[in-house]
């Protein structure tokens, strides 16, 4: 029979995680899993950011884009997905022929949440006061006045790029990146279907922003987007096309630039 001398308390028995030598152990594997939990969120973070700004796009296409291998994005994908962060979209290449769409990822409305929203819903009720005090005269007032700052700023910015229509997009994609619009611009040169150069005459450029932060409030007063449209026309001087908005259920919002005629459609 151990008496209570004999018997070693367990508390102070060596062994696998306990003790001093286990509670290191343990605390390092801790720190170990901690570390891994926040290299994993901000890998989500960079595909979050890259479908946002490159979406639609495939996860060939994000795996080659941040250097990850392909496993490694779809999972990241599969929990964005999970969550309400992307959404899928079945698109078929330009030129593909017949067969099943390709898969490609965009920001969906709640993952556009998470970039942040500047504005209140008391904003949409003093709109909806103000048509009904001064009708849709009087939103579309406020609303050019409030791209009016915008114009300001940028004006100067985009004189100082460069004489052509290429030169002043690439300037307002980089001021409307300063300002959180996630934006980017595409060069088209090329026929989406035929792969031929296109004519001199119709080369453009395709504006896209990924995020809007009053794509609700735009949603209810589309007149924010055509004012926003006649601000991107007076300050590259050419009249541009809104092909798509986020407040009308668009990915990105797209503006098609015009560059091939530069002197034929030179706005005054």
């Amino acid at each position: 029979m151990d008496t209570p001398t004999s018997r070693r308390p367990e508390s102070l028995t060596a062994g696998p995680g306990t003790g001093t030598a286990g509670v290191t152990v343990r605390a390092a594997r801790n720190g170990s899993s901690g570390s891994l939990v926040e290299a994993e969120e901000r890998t989500r973070d960079k595909v979050r950011a890259a479908v946002l700004e490159h979406g639609p796009i495939s996860a060939a296409e994000l795996g080659r884009l941040l250097g990850y291998t392909p496993a490694a994005v779809r999972r990241h994908l599969d929990q964005l997905e999970r969550n309400g962060v992307i959404e899928v979209k079945r698109m078929a290449k330009p030129g593909a022929g017949a067969g099943r769409p390709a898969r490609r990822y965009v920001i969906s409305s709640q993952g556009q949440q998470h970039w942040g929203d500047d504005y209140l819903d008391i904003a949409r009720t003093a709109l909806h006061d103000l048509a009904e005090l001064g009708g849709e005269e009087a939103v579309a007032a406020f609303a050019e006045r409030r791209f009016a700052g915008m114009e300001e700023r940028y004006a100067p910015l985009i004189s100082a790029a460069g004489p052509t229509v290429e030169e002043k997009a690439t300037a307002l994609v980089e001021a409307l990146n300063q300002d959180g619009f996630v934006a980017n611009a595409n060069v088209l040169r090329i026929h989406p279907v035929s792969k031929k150069p296109l004519p001199p005459q119709l080369a453009a450029v395709q504006l896209c922003q990924g995020h809007c932060p009053i794509q609700n409030l735009a949603a209810e007063f589309p007149v924010f987007c055509d004012k926003e449209t006649e601000v991107f026309e007076r300050l590259l001087g050419v009249d541009v096309r809104r092909l798509s908005t986020l407040a009308n259920g668009g990915h990105v919002c797209t503006t098609h630039i015009p560059t091939g005629r530069n002197h034929q459609q030179e706005r005054p």
